[in-house]
């Protein structure tokens, strides 16, 4: 995979080298500078380059909307591992560590929690959970871990004294399930989030939770910064007053469990078997339409999973499941898979076109597939309904809870395009994420697009990790899922 790098100007390095010790400076009071210095970990479930080749996370976009509201800059320093994070804020050469459970570490407070996470057993989905249980409580194997779990182990070791365990220092989750998905470890203790995120393109792995107890998330600072510590509280409390803390929640992981493991490992087959034969008019699909390609062909597979003969009982039909209306107003042969594909993609960027430009991204292309799925009447009409139980018509986390209700009486007929299956786009547009989050996984994007230059947020990568979500896979890669599966 092709290393990504964020090019930053000497005079933005935050931490030029101490020529006695060759540590970190300390950092100056974020009150006096303006200027937030926040330690992150690369990952899904906090700091990434995304499919469109922006910075996005939880902890990115809660981070960003935190220092939007206080009037502050910010510069994330992208670290390895979790306790470098943590003794770099010890020497105070951060403002924030952000990103980990809540602990008793010397020097250092936290914030208000903001998420609950459980540390995770995983393993090869061919052992059983009972195996695997009975083979580390008679200490038969070893598990790897991380820092931040070791606490937890420690404490069920006290019942299970042959319980053995190795600690990954230098590195995340991800990176210890994609060992064992690869066979290369048996198992790792991981956050029960990361775990989310990585079943869906690593569908032969299995999990258990039975191993400890849940842990909170929280921002961590220096026990000295109570300032710090209380502007913190009372944004989340404002984030969870509003509603704005489960919308993000809803962003990154509502959408994570629609797709089984069976699913998840035929849709990499066909990725290999299948999407070949039909990339390259994706392809020109995007740049008709400046859609991704890969979302594109992620719809275009949960419509009919690359099948161009594909017939619904209602009358859709084609490689895009366009209706005969859909078809004769895109102008194309539905049952043509070239001109289906472009005619599917010209539909989603018309129904993008239609929403107002207030709806932010990613919703807006949310909300428009769900028009593709449900119609754009039915949309507007769950839109409203929206408006009138106090939600935003502009989320689709908002939306999304509402759609199901455009089945009941009492709801539709004060409506003005009446019943709706309103449960069906919400399953629709949720597994859609799923087969997009794979394929922006496994698919490089047309373009390499690097994230837009900011004069308030900055991102110091010193140790050029990966930041961007790609990950290629070789042509054996399918073959050793099976393999392991």
């Amino acid at each position: 995979m092709k290393r990504f790098l964020v090019a930053l100007s000497t005079l933005l390095l935050f931490a030029c080298g101490d020529s006695d010790q060759g540590r970190a400076k300390q950092v100056l009071p974020w009150a006096e500078t303006r200027e937030l210095v926040v330690l992150v970990q690369n990952g899904p479930t906090a700091l990434y380059v995304n499919a469109e080749g922006n910075y996005a996370g939880l902890e990115y976009d809660l981070i960003t909307q935190f220092a939007q509201q206080n009037n502050l800059k910010v510069r994330f320093l992208v670290s390895s591992n979790h306790t470098e994070m943590l003794e770099r804020l010890q020497r105070r050469e951060a403002h924030l560590a952000v990103g980990g459970p809540r602990d008793t570490v010397e020097g250092l407070i936290y914030g208000s929690p903001y998420q609950d996470v459980e540390a995770t057993l995983v393993f090869s989905s061919k052992t059983s959970e009972t195996t695997a249980l009975k083979a580390l409580k008679q200490g038969l194997a070893s598990i790897n871990t991380l820092p931040q779990y070791v606490a937890a182990l420690n404490q069920l070791q006290q019942n299970y004294p042959a319980l053995s365990w190795q600690v990954i220092n230098s590195g995340d989750s991800e990176s210890l399930i994609e060992q064992v998905a690869q066979g290369k470890i048996e198992f790792a203790l991981v956050d029960s989030h990361a775990v989310e995120v990585a079943q869906n393109y690593h569908p032969n792995i299995t999990t258990s939770r039975k191993i400890s107890s849940v842990q909170q998330l929280a921002w961590a600072m220096p026990d000295s910064d109570l300032q710090l510590q209380n502007r913190i509280n009372g944004f989340f409390r404002q984030q969870v007053a509003d509603g704005s803390l489960r919308r993000l929640h809803d962003r990154y992981y509502g959408h994570l469990d629609r797709v089984d493991q069976l699913d998840a490992l035929a849709y990499l087959g066909r990725i290999q078997s299948t999407l070949p034969r039909y990339k390259e008019w994706f392809q020109e699909a995007e740049g008709r339409t400046g859609l991704d390609w890969r979302l594109i062909a992620a719809l275009s597979y949960q419509e009919s999973h690359w099948n161009p003969d594909a017939v619904s009982p209602t009358g859709v039909r084609g490689i895009m499941m366009l209706t005969n209306e859909t078809a004769q107003r895109m102008n194309v042969d539905r049952t043509n898979p070239y001109e289906s594909i472009i005619g599917g993609a010209k539909y989603i960027q018309l129904l993008k076109e239609t929403l107002a430009d207030r709806v932010a991204e990613p919703d807006r292309t949310w909300l428009a597939l769900a028009a593709y799925n449900i119609g754009m009447g039915h949309l507007i009409d769950a839109r409203t309904l929206a408006v009138r139980m106090k939600k935003d018509p502009n989320s689709w986390a908002d939306v999304k809870s509402v759609l199901p209700l455009l089945r009941k009486p009492e709801v539709f007929s004060t409506l003005k395009y009446g019943y709706a299956r309103g449960g069906e786009p919400v399953v629709f547009v949720e597994s859609l994420q799923s087969y997009y989050d794979v394929l922006a996984r496994f698919q490089p994007p047309s373009k390499t697009v690097l994230p837009m230059p900011s004069d308030s947020v900055i991102v110091h990568n010193p140790e050029n990790l990966q930041l961007e979500i790609n990950s290629v896979l070789n042509p054996l890669a399918i073959e050793k899922l099976a393999a392991n599966w």
